[in-house]
């Protein structure tokens, strides 16, 4: 039985659990139930800037598949549709969200969950990121709708996914993450379009029985564009779906429960679905309230080992003035870091797609940087807040570029680094933080250790840095990257719930600047 409290409901496992999250989708557009805190919108907002600018950026320098996917959205006109980055033409909703979800997601830079709500005991730590924020605003320039009811329809978006991703693990399955992802954007869409509850369900069914991704698209030595873009190919069907059902079309019921979905298929029941579902409607305690900002572009399981990196080079910056004294670089963390980013294959990437899922790179790059700053201005620069030296040394799109990833200084210091398991000890810690540890041996003998690092800058429960003033940064690097004037851009963005009908049809009406292509 559905129960409904002050600020959330319970779609338990022995429901109808699609057509639950229907319901719920509708009621909470519609406004009949729900009033998030203004913390929610403003996190919200703030994930939704991130995600703008990484993919604007992007789309500057011309990668590969946010280009053709963009070219074959402009390539679909239609009167009643949405708009893509940098354009006022409307086109199919499903091809605009496609091309600015791919966008989005291109840089692996922008939001993550890890999948972790202890109080409820859904702790199957699947991740996911704030790619889809391209439904809303798809389905509010289709339905004429308001900042304020696309940026509803975000929180609702995360807040479906995010609770997906707290009951089932994915990829214990090697099924892509982005599943989750797709459910959310049906109901989603669905909900803003006016769907019915069981249209929504109908295509919930059809998203889960004909479309499931195989985590063989992040497999391999050297990783291909599939990787970047699942989440836009996955939420393209997943509208696609929505409309279909709306139009009559009767996908698979009651798809939870089904005994040869995914869900049913890897963790047998006796008729139930696997997991009982909370979504929240009010208050602050929304899925997105946990979620994690990249502090630049990086895997964000190798988001503990920078900050430890970072605390080490301010309390020794000797490691950064000369780095040839260093013997080793011990990095010990937690599963799945350590089959993901410590994958052997990946020690000696050739493209950026394999770089940013490299631990060693990712580290012997910051270290790189680090070096460069302190040759011209000293240790004196390893003083500043912990905040300043963030912003720094973050990593941009060009320090996984071509001649990055082929950088002598940066591969010399890759030859010192060794990434091993922490076992049990650290294995147990994940998903409530990033349990990892740096630790450092001078070709003197000398060591320096990090000592386990949990919440590093831009996890949600990290309450050391000043992650606005830090985001500010990022969001400027980016910007600056994808236009010559991004502040009004910026600006925009940060106060997308304000803006009327017209300000949300006319919200992707800018210039992209025409930079160099980009040397992958």
């Amino acid at each position: 039985m559905i129960t409904n409290t002050d600020t959330a409901i319970s779609l338990p496992k022995n429901s109808n659990q699609a057509l639950g999250i229907g319901i719920f989708a509708i009621d909470f557009m519609g406004g009949s139930i729900g009033e998030p805190n203004q913390s929610v919108y403003d996190k919200t907002a703030l994930f939704f800037t991130d995600a703008v600018l990484c993919g604007l950026s992007a789309l500057a320098v011309k990668t590969n598949a946010p280009t053709i996917l963009r070219n074959e959205a402009m390539d679909c006109p239609s009167a009643v549709g949405a708009t893509v980055f940098g354009s006022n033409t409307k086109v199919m909703p499903e091809k605009a969200i496609l091309a600015n979800c791919a966008a989005v997601r291109e840089w692996d830079s922008n939001g993550t969950n890890f999948g972790y709500n202890p109080e409820l005991g859904h702790v199957a730590g699947e991740f996911g990121h704030n790619d889809f924020y391209a439904v809303p605003i798809a389905a509010a320039q289709v339905m004429g709708l308001d900042g304020a009811a696309a940026l509803r329809g975000m929180v609702l978006l995360d807040e479906i996914r995010g609770r997906l991703a707290e009951v089932f693990s994915l990829k214990t399955y090697k099924i892509d993450h982005v599943v989750h992802g797709a459910i959310a954007s049906a109901a989603v869409y669905g909900a803003m379009c006016g769907a019915t509850p069981e249209q929504i369900e109908g295509a919930i069914g059809m998203s889960v029985a004909h479309f499931i991704p195989w985590r063989a698209i992040r497999a391999g030595k050297q990783l291909s564009d599939s990787k970047g873009s699942s989440a836009a190919i996955s939420t393209e069907v997943a509208v696609v779906s929505m409309k279909r059902a709306m139009r009559g079309f009767m996908g698979p019921r009651d798809i939870f429960r089904n005994p040869e979905s995914v869900f049913r298929y890897f963790e047998k029941t006796s008729g139930d679905s696997p997991f009982d579902l909370n979504l929240t409607h009010s208050g602050c305690d929304f899925a997105v309230m946990g979620m994690h900002f990249k502090i630049g572009l990086y895997e964000h399981q190798s988001a503990g080992a920078l900050q430890g990196l970072l605390n080490l080079l301010q309390e020794h910056p000797e490691i950064a003035l000369d780095p040839a004294q260093i013997d080793t670089i011990k990095i010990t963390a937690y599963e799945p870091a350590f089959g993901i980013i410590g994958d052997p294959a990946k020690r000696d990437p050739k493209t950026r797609q394999s770089a940013d899922h490299s631990m060693v790179y990712i580290v012997s790059t910051m270290l790189r940087k680090a070096q460069e700053i302190a040759e011209a201005e000293g240790a004196a620069f390893f003083e500043q807040s912990n905040d300043d030296v963030w912003k720094r040394i973050m990593l941009t799109p060009y320090d996984f570029d071509a001649r990055a990833v082929h950088n002598a200084n940066t591969r010399a210091i890759m030859e010192t680094i060794f990434f091993e398991h922490g076992g049990e000890e650290y294995d147990k810690k994940y998903p409530d933080g990033i349990p990892t540890s740096v630790h450092v041996t001078m070709k003197d003998g000398t060591a320096f250790d990090s000592g386990l690092v949990m919440y590093p800058a831009g996890h949600a429960r990290n309450e050391c840095c000043d992650l606005e003033y830090i985001l500010r940064s990022k969001f400027a690097m980016h910007g600056q990257i994808a236009m010559d004037n991004p502040g009004e851009l910026i600006d925009r963005c940060s106060r997308v719930g304000s803006l009327d009908s017209n300000g949300i049809q006319n919200i992707w009406d800018i210039t992209i600047a025409d930079r160099p292509v980009y040397q992958d």
